[in-house]
């Protein structure tokens, strides 16, 4: 079975940034909402009928393809909660990972406006999002999608049962990330223990693993050189 987590909330309130650290803590697969968007665009055009459908086959094609080979997944998404469309398509998600035994969790961002016009021009945003290097198009679609929509759900509504409203503005990703994984009591996902695991006693690699106020850090190295960064898992006593 397969979980899928739900990482919403306005532009450049930091989806990204916070399912990336998500992903790193867990080993979930994600898929950010402009990976579709960005390849759809390059081939049809943004805003084209094609370029929509396309939007659609591949992230349709990405959740049926997890659940298919048991693959935990992270998903960014601009939610309008006023929209009747955008709430039957995640209930649609929720379904689809929940039919075969898997948890659905949603987790909403919010931050005020002046630190998200801040955040909109971030290197890290215009590097992986192509679409967002004209300035001033991805600013005038930040503020214009505000006045048309409600972005953020309401004070003390719930829209799914696992459902987390966090404040971001003052926080780190990665604390935030640390929020929603206490939260659901989140784990691993399987694959990345049996790397762990397998990389350990493998007698090509060198693995050192060291404690440190509750945090259990691995780093290895292969050849000589570093094959992947420190890897931090939280609370774990053993491996």
């Amino acid at each position: 079975m397969a979980n899928l987590i739900v990482v919403t909330g306005p532009q450049a309130v930091g989806k990204m940034t916070v399912a990336e650290k998500i992903r790193d803590r867990l080993g979930y697969s994600l898929m950010i909402n402009h990976d579709s968007i960005e390849v759809s665009d390059k081939i049809f055009g943004m805003g084209t009928p094609a370029q929509k459908e396309l939007n659609k086959i591949i992230r349709k094609g990405t959740f049926e393809t997890a659940i298919k080979y048991d693959i935990d997944m992270i998903f960014t998404f601009v939610t309008a909660f006023d929209c009747p469309e955008d709430i039957e398509y995640l209930n649609s998600l929720r379904s689809l990972f929940e039919a075969t035994g898997g948890q659905f969790y949603f987790v909403e961002l919010e931050a005020d406006l002046q630190t998200r016009l801040e955040r909109n021009i971030t290197p890290h945003r215009l590097e992986s999002k192509f679409t967002k290097n004209d300035i001033d198009r991805s600013q005038k679609d930040l503020l214009d999608t505000i006045k048309k929509y409600r972005v953020n759900s309401d004070d003390g509504e719930t829209i799914f049962p696992n459902h987390i409203k966090i404040n971001n503005t003052n926080l780190e990703p990665d604390e935030v990330a640390k929020q929603v994984i206490n939260h659901f009591k989140l784990q691993q996902t399987k694959s990345l223990k049996k790397w762990i695991l397998h990389t350990r006693w493998n007698a090509k690699t060198v693995c050192w693993l060291w404690r440190y106020q509750n945090n259990l850090y691995i780093l290895i190295f292969a050849k000589n050189d570093i094959l992947w960064y420190a890897y931090i898992i939280r609370e774990h006593k053993k491996i």
